[in-house]
């Protein structure tokens, strides 16, 4: 099932490339725009640049895990799952399939995304065990939005409900995060929410692997923190699924 996800991908290659741009555009952009912003005292980065990479990489594996539910919706609407239902598949690979295809396809994004940041000047103190932890992070929080993407594309059933969650949601789990600023520098308020949420958690893990004298502790935790939530959010879109074969 996962081979029959990938094989969309071949088939349009593009796909991968134009997802690409915006986060991009977010790296250039907010790159050269904030640059004197590291000079600040306390920034704790050698360059904005240096600081945005992971932010960006985050961001992108949630918007594009974010829309994994509309793959769902096209299925259901076209009767795929349907008669998928009266096969002898496992009903994980069902409704999994579609998430470890859009986790590997993000491993390659953030892959694509450190290699530009690094031509920009960007530098990766960790080295290649940072950037390692970065892909791997970045892959398993994109399993988290995509399986919870799954379970709301089933629940509702109607392509607007995604879309209009998946907008409403980007940008303050974006802002209510460290990705474009470090803790210190946000208001109070901001920085408790950002405890909490799951792409602040992503970027303190990737963070602290890339420096020159990582923290691997609190990598570990953070990470797995992050493995427990993608459990559970896979397991919250099997009891949807489940739902759904009840009602058809």
């Amino acid at each position: 099932m996962t081979d029959r996800q990938f094989r969309v991908f071949v088939r349009q290659p593009a796909y991968l490339v134009i997802t690409l741009i915006q986060p991009v555009i977010w790296l250039f952009l907010f790159g050269q725009l904030f640059r004197d912003i590291a000079d600040l005292p306390g920034f704790g980065a050698g360059s904005y640049l240096d600081y945005l990479v992971p932010g960006v990489v985050v961001m992108n594996a949630v918007s594009a895990n974010m829309w994994a539910g509309m793959g769902i919706l096209e299925e259901i609407e076209r009767g795929t799952l349907n008669r998928f239902l009266v096969t002898p598949l496992r009903r994980s690979a069902l409704v999994n399939a579609n998430v470890v295809a859009q986790g590997c396809s993000t491993a390659f994004q953030s892959l694509v995304m450190i290699g530009l940041g690094r031509l920009a000047g960007a530098h990766y103190p960790g080295g290649f065990a940072g950037v390692l932890v970065l892909i791997g992070v970045s892959s398993v929080l994109g399993t988290v939005f995509g399986a919870f993407s799954n379970a709301v594309g089933m629940v509702a059933r109607e392509r607007e409900t995604v879309i209009a969650l998946n907008t409403f949601l980007l940008l303050p789990l974006t802002f209510m995060s460290s990705a474009f600023m470090p803790p210190s520098r946000m208001p109070d308020w901001m920085r408790a929410i950002a405890r909490f949420n799951p792409l602040d958690w992503a970027l303190t893990a990737t963070r602290s692997a890339m420096r020159a004298d990582p923290d691997w502790t609190l990598v570990a935790g953070r990470g797995a923190a992050l493995v427990a939530l993608a459990a559970f959010a896979v397991w919250v879109s099997m009891r949807t699924f489940h739902g759904y074969r009840k009602s058809v």
